[in-house]
Protein backbone atom coordinates (compact mmCIF):
# COMPACT_ATOMS: atom_id res chain seq x y z
CA UNK A 1 0.00 0.00 0.00
CA UNK A 2 1.31 3.64 -1.03
CA UNK A 3 0.64 6.39 1.26
CA UNK A 4 3.55 8.55 -0.48
CA UNK A 5 2.86 12.19 -1.67
CA UNK A 6 4.34 14.90 -3.38
CA UNK A 7 3.84 18.21 -2.63
CA UNK A 8 5.41 20.29 -4.99
CA UNK A 9 8.52 18.40 -4.95
CA UNK A 10 8.25 17.59 -1.28
CA UNK A 11 7.81 13.58 -0.89
CA UNK A 12 6.50 12.83 2.02
CA UNK A 13 6.12 9.35 2.87
CA UNK A 14 3.28 9.58 4.84
CA UNK A 15 0.08 12.29 4.11
CA UNK A 16 -0.60 13.20 7.72
CA UNK A 17 1.47 16.18 8.98
CA UNK A 18 0.98 18.64 12.30
CA UNK A 19 -0.65 21.73 11.95
CA UNK A 20 1.49 25.01 12.87
CA UNK A 21 0.27 26.52 16.22
CA UNK A 22 -0.12 22.96 17.74
CA UNK A 23 3.01 21.35 17.94
CA UNK A 24 5.27 23.87 19.06
CA UNK A 25 8.98 23.17 18.05
CA UNK A 26 8.23 19.84 17.76
CA UNK A 27 10.18 18.96 20.89
CA UNK A 28 7.19 19.34 23.03
CA UNK A 29 5.45 16.42 22.05
CA UNK A 30 8.60 14.00 21.63
CA UNK A 31 7.67 11.76 24.57
CA UNK A 32 3.89 11.56 22.88
CA UNK A 33 4.05 10.90 19.33
CA UNK A 34 6.99 9.21 17.73
CA UNK A 35 7.98 11.37 14.57
CA UNK A 36 8.20 8.25 12.38
CA UNK A 37 3.92 8.19 12.20
CA UNK A 38 4.50 11.63 10.60
CA UNK A 39 5.01 12.75 6.85
CA UNK A 40 6.13 15.90 8.83
CA UNK A 41 6.17 18.59 11.07
CA UNK A 42 5.12 22.29 10.58
CA UNK A 43 6.29 24.45 13.57
CA UNK A 44 4.77 27.20 14.89
CA UNK A 45 4.89 30.97 13.13
CA UNK A 46 8.96 31.69 13.14
CA UNK A 47 9.11 35.85 12.95
CA UNK A 48 12.30 37.82 12.39
CA UNK A 49 12.59 38.84 16.26
CA UNK A 50 10.85 37.03 18.92
CA UNK A 51 7.55 38.01 19.86
CA UNK A 52 5.55 37.77 23.23
CA UNK A 53 2.41 37.30 21.69
CA UNK A 54 -1.11 38.56 22.70
CA UNK A 55 -1.89 39.45 26.24
CA UNK A 56 -4.04 36.73 28.31
CA UNK A 57 -6.49 35.34 28.25
CA UNK A 58 -6.19 34.14 24.87
CA UNK A 59 -7.68 30.72 24.25
CA UNK A 60 -11.74 30.26 24.79
CA UNK A 61 -13.46 26.85 24.37
CA UNK A 62 -16.46 27.18 22.61
CA UNK A 63 -19.08 24.55 20.70
CA UNK A 64 -17.17 21.81 18.79
CA UNK A 65 -13.67 23.88 18.76
CA UNK A 66 -12.14 26.47 20.56
CA UNK A 67 -11.28 30.08 20.09
CA UNK A 68 -7.47 31.40 20.04
CA UNK A 69 -5.59 34.77 20.60
CA UNK A 70 -2.24 33.53 20.82
CA UNK A 71 -0.65 36.21 18.71
CA UNK A 72 2.01 34.01 16.99
CA UNK A 73 3.71 34.13 20.28
CA UNK A 74 7.97 32.78 19.45
CA UNK A 75 11.05 32.70 20.15
CA UNK A 76 12.73 34.19 16.49
CA UNK A 77 14.11 33.17 13.46
CA UNK A 78 18.10 33.52 14.82
CA UNK A 79 16.83 31.39 18.03
CA UNK A 80 15.24 28.73 16.30
CA UNK A 81 17.89 27.42 13.63
CA UNK A 82 20.32 28.10 16.63
CA UNK A 83 18.35 26.25 19.38
CA UNK A 84 15.26 24.22 17.78
CA UNK A 85 16.27 22.94 14.24
CA UNK A 86 19.46 21.46 15.36
CA UNK A 87 17.69 18.71 17.57
CA UNK A 88 14.92 18.35 14.95
CA UNK A 89 17.56 17.66 12.10
CA UNK A 90 19.40 14.86 14.01
CA UNK A 91 16.37 12.85 14.64
CA UNK A 92 15.90 13.08 10.76
CA UNK A 93 12.51 14.81 10.75
CA UNK A 94 10.80 16.06 7.65
CA UNK A 95 10.23 19.95 9.05
CA UNK A 96 8.59 22.59 7.17
CA UNK A 97 9.23 26.15 8.91
CA UNK A 98 5.69 28.21 9.39
CA UNK A 99 6.87 31.73 8.85
CA UNK A 100 5.04 34.96 9.44
CA UNK A 101 6.41 38.68 8.69
CA UNK A 102 4.71 42.19 8.99
CA UNK A 103 5.60 42.98 5.11
CA UNK A 104 6.84 41.24 2.05
CA UNK A 105 10.41 42.70 2.87
CA UNK A 106 10.02 40.11 5.99
CA UNK A 107 9.30 37.04 4.91
CA UNK A 108 12.07 37.56 1.98
CA UNK A 109 14.69 38.18 4.58
CA UNK A 110 12.75 34.91 6.48
CA UNK A 111 13.02 32.89 3.28
CA UNK A 112 16.51 33.87 2.77
CA UNK A 113 17.84 32.59 6.29
CA UNK A 114 15.88 29.64 6.09
CA UNK A 115 16.91 28.28 2.92
CA UNK A 116 20.67 28.51 4.21
CA UNK A 117 19.90 26.27 7.47
CA UNK A 118 20.31 22.80 7.42
CA UNK A 119 16.96 20.74 8.02
CA UNK A 120 14.86 22.70 6.42
CA UNK A 121 12.12 21.11 4.28
CA UNK A 122 10.16 23.24 2.75
CA UNK A 123 8.21 26.55 4.08
CA UNK A 124 4.69 27.81 4.79
CA UNK A 125 3.76 30.90 3.87
CA UNK A 126 1.45 32.49 6.96
CA UNK A 127 -0.48 35.01 4.86
CA UNK A 128 -3.79 33.95 6.92
CA UNK A 129 -3.04 34.76 10.74
CA UNK A 130 -6.23 36.60 12.18
CA UNK A 131 -4.62 37.08 15.81
CA UNK A 132 -2.36 40.18 15.04
CA UNK A 133 -2.49 44.17 14.41
CA UNK A 134 0.47 43.76 11.37
CA UNK A 135 0.84 41.39 8.20
CA UNK A 136 -0.88 37.83 8.86
CA UNK A 137 -4.25 38.10 7.50
CA UNK A 138 -4.10 41.33 5.74
CA UNK A 139 -1.74 39.68 3.27
CA UNK A 140 -4.10 36.81 2.18
CA UNK A 141 -7.03 38.68 1.70
CA UNK A 142 -6.22 40.26 -1.44
CA UNK A 143 -4.77 38.46 -5.08
CA UNK A 144 -2.43 41.16 -5.53
CA UNK A 145 -0.72 41.60 -1.54
CA UNK A 146 -0.85 37.71 -1.70
CA UNK A 147 0.77 37.67 -5.03
CA UNK A 148 3.62 39.89 -3.89
CA UNK A 149 4.24 38.28 -1.11
CA UNK A 150 4.52 34.97 -2.40
CA UNK A 151 7.01 36.24 -5.61
CA UNK A 152 9.19 37.90 -3.03
CA UNK A 153 9.57 34.80 -1.24
CA UNK A 154 10.05 32.40 -4.17
CA UNK A 155 12.85 35.24 -5.90
CA UNK A 156 15.14 33.46 -2.37
CA UNK A 157 14.37 30.33 -2.00
CA UNK A 158 14.14 26.69 -3.91
CA UNK A 159 12.77 25.45 -0.93
CA UNK A 160 8.99 23.53 -1.51
CA UNK A 161 6.73 26.44 -0.60
CA UNK A 162 3.02 26.57 0.84
CA UNK A 163 0.89 29.19 0.92
CA UNK A 164 -1.28 29.00 4.00
CA UNK A 165 -4.83 30.81 2.94
CA UNK A 166 -7.12 32.35 5.36
CA UNK A 167 -11.00 31.56 4.74
CA UNK A 168 -12.26 34.86 5.83
CA UNK A 169 -12.19 35.89 1.86
CA UNK A 170 -15.45 36.26 -0.65
CA UNK A 171 -13.35 33.90 -3.08
CA UNK A 172 -10.55 31.50 -2.21
CA UNK A 173 -9.94 30.39 -5.58
CA UNK A 174 -8.90 34.05 -6.43
CA UNK A 175 -6.64 33.74 -3.59
CA UNK A 176 -5.19 30.42 -4.37
CA UNK A 177 -4.87 31.37 -7.92
CA UNK A 178 -2.51 34.13 -6.63
CA UNK A 179 -0.57 32.06 -4.62
CA UNK A 180 0.52 29.70 -7.73
CA UNK A 181 0.98 32.21 -10.10
CA UNK A 182 3.66 34.01 -7.74
CA UNK A 183 5.45 30.69 -7.24
CA UNK A 184 3.67 28.95 -4.31
CA UNK A 185 4.11 24.77 -5.02
CA UNK A 186 0.94 24.53 -3.45
CA UNK A 187 -1.71 25.91 -0.46
CA UNK A 188 -2.70 25.62 3.05
CA UNK A 189 -6.42 25.14 3.52
CA UNK A 190 -7.47 26.58 5.70
CA UNK A 191 -6.20 28.94 8.47
CA UNK A 192 -9.04 29.75 11.33
CA UNK A 193 -12.46 31.56 10.76
CA UNK A 194 -12.60 34.68 12.67
CA UNK A 195 -14.92 34.63 15.88
CA UNK A 196 -15.58 35.92 19.11
CA UNK A 197 -16.92 34.29 22.23
CA UNK A 198 -18.39 36.81 25.39
CA UNK A 199 -19.09 36.23 29.09
CA UNK A 200 -23.40 36.84 29.69
CA UNK A 201 -21.89 37.58 33.45
CA UNK A 202 -19.42 39.92 32.77
CA UNK A 203 -20.78 41.57 29.13
CA UNK A 204 -17.65 41.28 28.23
CA UNK A 205 -15.54 39.13 25.10
CA UNK A 206 -13.92 35.91 26.87
CA UNK A 207 -10.52 36.96 24.74
CA UNK A 208 -8.30 39.83 25.87
CA UNK A 209 -8.32 41.08 22.17
CA UNK A 210 -12.20 40.22 21.81
CA UNK A 211 -12.16 38.82 18.27
CA UNK A 212 -9.78 35.37 17.71
CA UNK A 213 -9.28 32.38 15.25
CA UNK A 214 -12.04 29.73 15.52
CA UNK A 215 -10.59 26.07 15.04
CA UNK A 216 -11.73 22.29 15.30
CA UNK A 217 -14.63 20.18 14.19
CA UNK A 218 -16.80 23.67 14.03
CA UNK A 219 -14.91 24.92 10.93
CA UNK A 220 -14.18 21.36 9.29
CA UNK A 221 -17.21 21.70 6.29
CA UNK A 222 -15.90 25.06 5.53
CA UNK A 223 -12.52 23.53 5.20
CA UNK A 224 -13.66 20.93 3.20
CA UNK A 225 -15.36 23.41 1.24
CA UNK A 226 -12.72 25.24 0.31
CA UNK A 227 -10.53 22.18 -1.00
CA UNK A 228 -13.26 21.35 -2.36
CA UNK A 229 -13.30 24.20 -4.62
CA UNK A 230 -9.93 24.98 -5.23
CA UNK A 231 -9.12 21.00 -6.13
CA UNK A 232 -11.78 22.22 -8.51
CA UNK A 233 -10.48 24.81 -10.57
CA UNK A 234 -7.07 24.38 -10.06
CA UNK A 235 -4.04 22.67 -10.79
CA UNK A 236 -2.17 23.08 -7.21
CA UNK A 237 -1.36 20.74 -4.81
CA UNK A 238 -3.68 21.02 -1.22
CA UNK A 239 -2.91 20.47 2.10
CA UNK A 240 -6.11 20.33 4.04
CA UNK A 241 -6.79 21.58 8.01
CA UNK A 242 -9.49 22.11 9.65
CA UNK A 243 -11.43 20.06 12.86
CA UNK A 244 -10.05 16.66 11.77
CA UNK A 245 -10.45 14.73 14.96
CA UNK A 246 -10.95 11.01 13.14
CA UNK A 247 -10.37 8.94 10.22
CA UNK A 248 -13.31 9.78 8.52
CA UNK A 249 -12.86 13.56 8.88
CA UNK A 250 -9.33 13.35 7.11
CA UNK A 251 -11.12 11.02 4.34
CA UNK A 252 -13.47 14.05 3.53
CA UNK A 253 -10.31 15.72 2.63
CA UNK A 254 -8.92 13.60 0.77
CA UNK A 255 -11.70 12.80 -1.51
CA UNK A 256 -12.21 16.69 -1.71
CA UNK A 257 -8.60 17.26 -3.10
CA UNK A 258 -6.17 17.38 -0.41
CA UNK A 259 -3.14 15.67 -1.24
CA UNK A 260 -2.22 15.73 2.48
CA UNK A 261 -3.86 16.72 5.60
CA UNK A 262 -2.86 18.73 9.27
CA UNK A 263 -4.23 17.72 12.46
CA UNK A 264 -4.14 21.00 14.69
CA UNK A 265 -6.68 21.24 17.49
CA UNK A 266 -7.26 17.90 17.54
CA UNK A 267 -3.41 16.87 19.13
CA UNK A 268 -4.77 18.70 22.47
CA UNK A 269 -7.46 15.86 22.65
CA UNK A 270 -5.33 13.52 21.57
CA UNK A 271 -1.29 12.91 20.96
CA UNK A 272 -1.60 9.81 19.37
CA UNK A 273 -4.58 11.07 16.97
CA UNK A 274 -2.01 11.04 13.66
CA UNK A 275 -1.45 7.49 13.96
CA UNK A 276 -4.70 6.53 14.96
CA UNK A 277 -5.81 8.58 11.38
CA UNK A 278 -2.83 6.99 9.66
CA UNK A 279 -4.30 3.65 10.66
CA UNK A 280 -7.72 3.91 9.90
CA UNK A 281 -6.69 5.40 6.40
CA UNK A 282 -5.00 2.31 5.64
CA UNK A 283 -7.83 0.29 6.80
CA UNK A 284 -10.27 2.51 4.97
CA UNK A 285 -8.15 1.46 1.81
CA UNK A 286 -7.93 -1.47 2.38
CA UNK A 287 -11.36 -2.03 2.32
CA UNK A 288 -12.12 0.00 -0.56
CA UNK A 289 -10.08 -2.03 -2.49
CA UNK A 290 -7.32 1.01 -3.12
CA UNK A 291 -3.63 -0.03 -3.20
CA UNK A 292 -2.45 3.97 -3.63
CA UNK A 293 -3.37 6.87 -1.65
CA UNK A 294 -3.59 8.61 -4.40
CA UNK A 295 -6.63 6.60 -5.46
CA UNK A 296 -8.56 8.44 -3.39
CA UNK A 297 -7.05 12.08 -3.58
CA UNK A 298 -9.65 13.92 -5.50
CA UNK A 299 -11.88 11.12 -6.19
CA UNK A 300 -15.16 13.28 -5.34
CA UNK A 301 -14.68 16.16 -7.53
CA UNK A 302 -16.69 16.22 -10.83
CA UNK A 303 -15.72 13.76 -13.55
CA UNK A 304 -14.60 11.25 -10.86
CA UNK A 305 -15.38 7.49 -10.75
CA UNK A 306 -16.29 6.98 -7.18
CA UNK A 307 -18.63 3.99 -6.08
CA UNK A 308 -21.49 6.28 -5.91
CA UNK A 309 -21.70 6.84 -9.64
CA UNK A 310 -24.23 5.82 -11.95
CA UNK A 311 -22.50 3.28 -14.77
Amino acid sequence: MNLTVNIGGLSLTKPILTASGCFGYGEEYSDLVDPSSLGAIITKGISLQPRKGNPPPRIAETPAGMLNSVGLENIGVKAFINTKLPSLRERGITVLVNLYGESAAEYRKLAEKMNQADGVSGLEINISCPNVDRGGVEFGQHPESTFQVIRSVREVTSLPLLAKLSPNVGDIVEIARAAAEGGADGVTLINTLRGMVIDVRTRRPKLARRFGGLSGPAIRPVAVRMVYEVAHALPVPIVGVGGITSTEAALEFFIAGASAVQIGTGLFLNPDLPRRVLEGIKQYLKRERLNDIRQLIGSGLPGKNTPGDQE
